[in-house]
């Protein structure tokens, strides 16, 4: 497969990376360069892949953690394989027992809303099966990151401090003490460019890696963490991480223009992605910096969020299949219904998200699309004393509505917003992208994958474009480089435009194709992180 690019349109410091050995690419330099020194040690792009996501819950606390979850798609020997490393809610977690405690929606921070954690689970279950490095070997470089520091990058910087900022006044109890001891030892965020190291998050990582990680669910980690939750009001139970494994699934696809575009099935939001591309790819599209062209793709996002809020769920609960969502008729169905003008399907507002994204490629063939997350920053802002663990608040999205399709239930797992995802042409790998960034991320899987097929954009210029971001109703948000004039005869079609200069509401994205004939391996990175590929 071979891309018959189009010159780079967007201004960029950034260059589209060619490499024939190996590629890592992932929002945190000393990250990828982590995975690269593990392919160049004999592992493969899983083996990479874990390396590198281990590394992140050290080198980007702000977006994931050792207590998160993970989600992966992974191609090795022509096949493609899915990875559903999201964890339930505790068994004893119920719409009556946080009703008993005065809530009415869900809490973002706290015990309450911490789920079962997947991350460590998706790693040793990447390793068993597809990995040829010992799994000890692999998490030596996130190991060794914690125990002798790293220096802070610039967006890394920034969003700690917001962190902080945010915590200081929000996160007043007891329960809270041991994040503010690891993440702002000296009573402040670390500065950028000041070294910052966590031991107790070496000493976790070191266990998980000699125990494969039996002591993070069935041994002393798991003693301590359900001691320290349960202790301050939460639901996790010892009994919740014996009981958990990570889950293989079958991926899911739409065709596209020539292109199967994959995405991990619900409980995750990856449908939400393809739902769009359906409902989108029979509308024509002639170019890409025109007016009726942003309209088309923001109004079939719109259709795709409402149905994906409607149905996704745990597909134990789903009321809608997977096959009927992603019908040709169901696609047609709603495309009828995008016109001239903005519509305004029933509404819902997004929260934003905190993610790591990586994506991994081999000499070999072998690549991993692998996304993992705390949710909303640093989680729930609880960190296990004593062993650096930052837990997610995953149930935060659960609904204390019983009538709602994402209503909370014991042992459920949430509507979740982590994606990776994966394109393949004829049976063959195209390769791994993804756009983080809580909701956000179906609509960059979207702007991504329609840059590379309808505009022919190489990886680097996919990623450097302007993006949108559709909120709720008729209000969507785009970057300040968005061309105003695009801006003006959307606002025109009656949509609600508002430009931001928060540039961490669009996502960051990660891309690497693999040219069939050739083998070399084509890579782009976000500029709206510290993005970085490793290449070899």
């Amino acid at each position: 497969m071979h891309f018959d690019y189009l010159n780079h349109p967007y201004p960029s410091q950034r260059q589209t990376i060619f490499a024939k050995n190996g590629m890592v690419a992932t929002s945190q330099p000393l990250a990828a360069q982590a995975g690269l020194d593990i392919l160049k040690k004999g592992g493969n792009a899983i083996d990479a892949a874990i390396a590198t996501a281990a590394a992140l819950t050290v080198l980007e606390p702000t977006s994931n953690g050792i207590g998160g979850d993970a989600f992966a798609l992974v191609w090795t020997n022509g096949s493609l394989y899915g990875l559903n490393a999201s964890g339930p809610a505790p068994a004893s977690l119920s719409i009556e027992a946080m009703k008993a405690k005065g809530y009415s929606q869900m809490p973002a921070h706290g015990t309450a809303p911490i789920t079962v954690p997947g991350a460590p689970s998706a790693w040793t279950k990447l390793s068993k099966r597809f990995g040829r490095l010992p799994f000890r070997e692999v998490l030596a470089p996130a190991i060794a990151f914690a125990e002798e520091g790293y220096p802070l990058t610039p967006i890394l910087g920034k969003y700690w401090s917001l962190a902080y900022e945010k915590y200081k006044t929000v996160l007043t109890g007891d329960e809270f003490e041991a994040w503010f001891k690891t993440f702002a030892p000296d009573n402040r965020a670390p500065k950028i460019g000041e070294v910052w190291r966590s031991p107790d998050h070496a000493a976790t990582l070191k266990e998980i890696a000699e125990t494969n990680g039996e002591s993070f669910y069935r041994g002393r980690l798991a003693e301590e963490m359900t001691a320290f939750i349960q202790k301050h009001g939460g639901y996790l139970s010892k009994e919740d991480l014996a009981a958990y494994e990570a889950e293989w699934v079958d991926p899911i696809s739409v065709h596209y223009k020539g292109y199967d575009i994959w995405e991990i099935p619900p409980n995750g939001q990856g449908i939400v992605a393809l739902l769009g591309l359906n409902i989108i790819k029979s509308i024509p599209i002639n170019e890409k910096e025109s007016a009726d062209t942003y309209h088309k793709q923001i109004e079939a996002m719109k259709l795709a969020f409402t149905d994906g809020k409607a149905y996704v769920t745990d597909p134990k609960a789903m009321e809608m299949t997977t096959e009927e969502l992603l019908s040709e008729s169901y696609g047609e169905k709603r495309r009828l219904e995008i016109g001239d003008h903005a519509i305004e399907p029933q509404p819902y507002k997004p929260a934003r998200g905190g993610t790591v994204y990586l994506a991994a490629a081999d000499g070999e063939g072998n690549m991993i699309s692998f996304i993992q997350s705390n949710y909303m920053g640093f989680g729930s802002g609880i960190v296990i004393p004593g062993t650096g663990i930052a837990m997610q608040n995953r149930g935060h999205d659960f609904s204390l509505d019983e009538t709602h399709p994402n209503a909370l239930k014991p042992g459920k797992k949430t509507y979740h917003t982590i994606i990776p995802g994966f394109m393949t042409k004829n049976n063959q790998a195209v390769g791994p992208f993804g756009v983080m960034g809580g909701y956000m991320q179906p609509q960059g899987h979207m702007q991504v994958v329609m840059n590379t097929i309808d505009f022919r954009l190489h990886p680097q210029a996919a990623l450097d474009a302007p993006r949108w971001q559709w909120i709720e109703g008729k209000k969507i948000l785009v970057e300040p480089q968005f061309p105003s004039h695009l801006a003006q005869a959307l606002a025109r079609k009656g949509h609600q435009v508002q430009i931001t200069v928060d540039t961490g509401q669009f996502g960051r994205g990660q891309i690497i194709w693999r040219d069939a004939e050739t083998g070399v391996l084509t890579g782009g990175t976000e500029p709206r992180a510290d993005g970085s590929i490793a290449a070899w």
